[in-house]
């Protein structure tokens, strides 16, 4: 018997000593999957947070870009520079951070250099899965490349990031640019010039887009024959383009007209008209995407498809005009006795009329220009005294942060951009077109109007207007809300020299062009009205110009005569002529008629606030 067990406990050890390596390697193996396993959360987990340091410096950088542009444009008004505004500005800092950018940091991810190919029965989908080794991983779609641009993919994930989904601009930067101009609307003069706003809006923009629609599409059949035109650009592209870049946006000419206090209806109708244009042209440029003829050929014209466009624009602008209008008159709050909560809720009901009105497949652009204009004449009037104040500056500080941060992110964008396409004929033909459109757009309606005005609008008033015609954030963020196609891409490009040539331009010019056309402003006192009195015996003295904390200093820096010369020439004829005299406090006894008129100057602008933020140290009479 034992000799029989031997050979089995033979067997069991021999069987042990098979399976003792077999399982070593195994327990090796799940070690090495396990350390693997460990080894790849590590990665995922260092990636997640280098994207997340990449994100804070992305936001990083566009805060510093508005912190340095806010700095210069204090020291450029503390100088009474006018050639350049904060617009202008943060565009050229946006270009040197591009430049630093595209330049200046190597490629931190590769592509694979030759794709996998599939095949699809239907369309691209907008997620996909795929198994890489038992293990699942999802990709969104980001947009069709073009076959000869497969190798130029972009390879920097700092580049990557900052270039924002075009629907930030419309979902977030846009109401607070648009509301403000209806909220902070100058009511005098915008409601004495309503008709000519009108018609400058919307018939003027409609002949622009025409204009410059078919005097592209000419420059697009030059391109072709001349071997330019390498894809496809087809006659509603040129119309499309046409309505974008009809938008007018000069921020700088009226930041600079407010300043100067330029004529109140000349400044009424240039307000006007970009603030009504820009809805026109989102609402135009909506309808001419929407035009699709029937047949094989989509691109030809076709009466029903054109009028079934025109049926599309009058119930949008229609319908957002009523969506804004009603809800601005719903808007009104019962919480007086809470500041913070009323002003807290009228914001959000506000930016909710954008929200609501894209929602329901209305423009939200015309939605909340019309709830602002409504708001800012009845639901203002219904708010508690703190809550006008906050609610005036709160909408100031997100339209001029807002407006700033687009303008930085144009210069951004001309080095960040990947699919930019430069076409000389094309860019130069868009500047003459632009020029010819606003000509067509300005003077025929200009004579038509002053057939029924009872203040004709002057010769030089037109020039300014024509010359006024700049290009901004509106047509900016219609161009890249989609660049899939060739023809986008060209389009986007342009617009976006277009608005750096006219805001550096136009807006720098604008200060000369004033004088040149002999327009009437009244300047605000200088700073160097506090020089006088410490150099001179001339007044006011500084005992009435600064402010009250100041008030020992400045009577150390006052000689005697200033207060003697003042009454002296007040005191001789001066009672009769409206003369004033300053006492030795700082007190004034009187006024003159040059002060007076001055007042009523300053009165009648008071409400005078432009698109561009209104960052003016004016001196006034403490009195």
């Amino acid at each position: 018997m034992d000799a029989l067990r031997r050979p089995k406990r033979s067997a069991v050890f021999a069987a042990l000593d098979t399976m003792l390596p077999v399982w070593i390697l195994l327990n090796a193996v799940s070690g090495l999957k396990a350390e693997d396993d460990g080894m790849e959360e590590l990665a995922t987990e260092k990636e997640a947070e280098e994207s997340h340091r990449q994100d804070s410096v992305n936001l990083l950088t566009f805060i510093l870009l508005l912190t340095l542009t806010i700095l210069t444009i204090w020291l450029f008004k503390h100088r009474r520079v006018r050639f350049l505004h904060e617009t202008g500005l943060a565009m050229i800092y946006g270009l040197l951070v591009g430049v630093i950018l595209r330049y200046g940091i190597p490629a931190t991810s590769y592509h694979n250099k030759t794709p996998p190919s599939c095949s699809l029965k239907e369309g691209p989908v907008s997620t996909l899965l795929l198994n890489v080794s038992g293990k699942f991983f999802e990709y969104t779609l980001k947009g069709e490349i073009n076959s000869r641009e497969i190798h130029n993919v972009e390879q920097n994930d700092m580049l990557r990031k900052v270039t924002f989904d075009p629907e930030v601009f419309f979902n977030i930067l846009l109401p607070p640019i648009i509301f403000h101009a209806g909220y902070s609307l100058k009511k005098r003069h915008f409601f004495r010039n309503l008709g000519s706003i009108i018609t400058y809006a919307f018939l003027g923009t409609a002949i622009s887009c025409f204009v410059i629609g078919n005097l592209m599409y000419g420059v697009v059949k030059l391109m072709q024959v001349v071997g330019q035109l390498t894809d496809k650009f087809y006659y509603t592209d040129c119309l499309f383009f046409g309505a974008i870049i009809s938008a007018t946006d000069p921020v700088t000419v009226l930041a600079i007209f407010n300043e100067l206090h330029a004529d109140g209806d000349l400044y009424a109708l240039l307000f006007g008209e970009s603030v009504m244009n820009d809805a026109v042209a989102i609402v135009l440029s909506s309808s001419i995407v929407a035009y699709q003829p029937s047949g094989a050929n989509t691109h030809m014209f076709d009466a029903s498809a054109f009028f079934k466009s025109v049926g599309v624009f009058l119930g949008i602008f229609s319908g957002s005009f009523l969506m804004g209008a009603a809800t601005g008159v719903v808007t009104f709050t019962k919480l007086h006795c809470f500041p913070l909560l009323e002003t807290a809720l009228f914001f959000l009901m506000s930016w909710s009329t954008f929200l609501l009105a894209e929602a329901c497949g209305f423009t939200g652009v015309v939605a909340v220009l019309f709830c602002g204009i409504t708001q800012a004449h009845y639901t203002y009037n219904n708010l508690s005294e703190e809550s006008t104040k906050r609610t005036k500056q709160l909408f100031e500080v997100l339209h001029f942060l807002a407006e700033n941060f687009i303008f930085s992110y144009m210069g951004l964008a001309l080095f960040t951009f990947q699919n930019h396409i430069f076409s000389p004929i094309f860019i130069i033909g868009a500047f003459i077109a632009i020029f010819i459109g606003r000509a067509f757009n300005i003077y025929p309606l200009s004579f038509l109007l002053n057939l029924g005005r009872r203040h004709k609008i002057k010769g030089n008033f037109q020039h300014m207007m024509m010359f006024a015609g700049l290009r901004g954030a509106m047509a900016f963020a219609l161009a890249i809300r989609d660049t899939a196609t060739y023809a986008r891409q060209m389009m986007f490009t342009t617009t976006l020299l277009i608005v750096f040539f006219t805001v550096w331009v136009f807006g720098g010019g604008t200060t000369p062009m004033l004088s040149w056309l002999h327009i009437r402003c009244c300047r605000r006192k200088s700073a160097l009205i506090y020089l006088k009195p410490i150099l001179t015996h001339s007044g006011p003295p500084l005992t009435s110009t600064l402010p009250a904390y100041c008030g020992p200093l400045a009577s150390c820096l006052t000689s005697p005569q200033a207060y003697e010369v003042t009454n002296g020439a007040s005191g001789g004829g001066g009672d009769a002529a409206g003369g004033s005299g300053w006492s030795a406090n700082g007190k004034r006894s009187g006024s003159t008629s040059e002060e007076a008129l001055e007042r009523e100057l300053d009165s009648r602008e008071q409400e005078l606030l432009s698109r561009g933020t209104r960052l003016v140290f004016p001196i006034e009479d403490h009195v």
